[in-house]
């Protein structure tokens, strides 16, 4: 049980609320929209740019970018639930970003990339910080606190 303690332990402030909401609304609308709009942004994407398994893997990706958008809405073991998703923003860039700045040049990459870098960066910054107080890695932090020992044994 220490380990999550550690894991949750934070010092960021109070404000990193705005960056989690921030982060976990995006991950959450695009993986809703994954579902929603199968030919442009799930299924129909992944065979557009040559993801292998392109059902599983958009169905998939959208699960993940649902559960773990939510959880880094509520601080829930931030720096685990932020790993898979940088995972997927880092696989974002590498099939559709870098293609592109190939293909149409840095400015044109730089523009359509924009959503894709603040997202990778602001990941980093809550593993890096934490959730803050305002979280359940608080929560937890708070709940697992060893108890101090007065000296006085029975």
């Amino acid at each position: 049980m220490d380990i999550i303690r550690r894991v949750a332990a934070s010092a960021a402030p109070k404000a990193t609320i705005l960056i989690r909401i921030l982060v976990g609304a995006v991950f959450l609308s695009e993986g809703i929209q994954r579902f929603l709009f199968p030919e442009s942004l799930g299924v129909g994407r992944f065979i557009k740019i040559g993801i292998p398994a392109p059902a599983i893997s958009a169905s998939f990706v959208g699960v993940v970018e649902i559960v773990f958008g939510v959880c880094i809405i509520a601080g829930f073991l931030i720096r685990l639930t932020a790993i898979p998703l940088l995972i997927d923003i880092c696989v974002a860039i590498a099939t559709t970003k870098i293609p592109m700045l190939m293909d149409k040049g840095f400015w044109a990459a730089a523009h359509d990339a924009r959503t894709d870098v603040s997202m990778l960066l602001a990941l980093v910054f809550l593993i890096i910080a934490g959730a803050g107080p305002w979280s359940m890695d608080a929560v937890f932090s708070r709940a697992r606190r060893p108890r101090r020992h007065d000296g006085i044994h029975t």
